[in-house]
């Protein structure tokens, strides 16, 4: 190969290069208010964005790619232990973490509400399945249809039950698995332990569940059909 056509394959490889480049950026923006669902930017979110940056949240988790892999990967966080979930973690590290040891920060209750609802508008965000290892927790929609479409199912995943259970082997390992709940436990017993779980369990460590009376009913009867 003469040098002059090794210039010219070199030219052509970075100006192809380059208008690759350009047009996937180009093509990203135009798309960006769209995968972002910039137009649910409530104020809360915002806020929330601001309490993550206040508590340093970056210098354990990762979100959209950007921060440390000590801790697990907050994208979809929301997904994993919905926004009570959320909320249970940051009040009370201790009780969910392990060897990591997340540390007790000093959030108001404001702050915690803001910080829920900026998780639940990142994992609305089209990332093109990133991080991989969330596409088995589906959306509260798409998981209640996987566990039999019902008000009760939706409630298990929004007020966090899968930050310390585990349903059909996804949840956490600090309560029981339920999966078969309502072969060892009866409706009424069930319906107990939501609303008052010292009553069943005195040495448990499960707070009261935060659901109305009706919610208490349609989750225990979710629950109740596990079997």
């Amino acid at each position: 190969m003469s040098w002059k056509t090794a210039k010219l394959i070199f030219y052509l490889g970075t100006l192809v290069s380059l208008l690759l480049f350009l047009g996937l950026t180009v093509d990203t923006h135009r798309q960006v208010e769209t995968l972002t669902n910039a137009d649910r930017l409530s104020p809360e979110v915002v806020a929330g964005k601001r309490v993550w940056h206040k508590y340093n949240c970056n210098d354990c988790h990762t979100i959209l790619g950007f921060g440390s892999y000590y801790a697990p990967d907050m994208t979809k966080a929301y997904w994993r232990l919905g926004g009570e979930g959320i909320k249970a973690v940051v009040r009370n590290p201790e009780k969910f973490t392990t060897w990591r040891k997340m540390p007790r920060i000093p959030i108001t209750e404001k702050e915690l509400e803001d910080l829920a609802a900026f998780l639940k508008w990142t994992s609305e965000i089209d990332t093109n399945e990133w991080p991989p290892q969330d596409q088995k927790l589906r959306p509260a929609a798409r998981r209640a249809v996987a566990l039999g479409l019902s008000p009760g199912a939706t409630l298990f995943q929004e007020k966090g039950c899968f930050a310390c259970h585990r349903l059909n082997e996804t949840g956490g390992l600090l309560g029981p698995d339920l999966t078969r709940v309502g072969a060892r436990l009866p409706y009424e017993t069930i319906e107990k332990v939501l609303v008052d779980p010292r009553s069943v369990k005195p040495d448990g460590i499960m707070p009261p569940a935060p659901l109305s009376r009706e919610e208490t009913q349609a989750l225990a009867k979710f629950l109740a059909e596990m079997k």
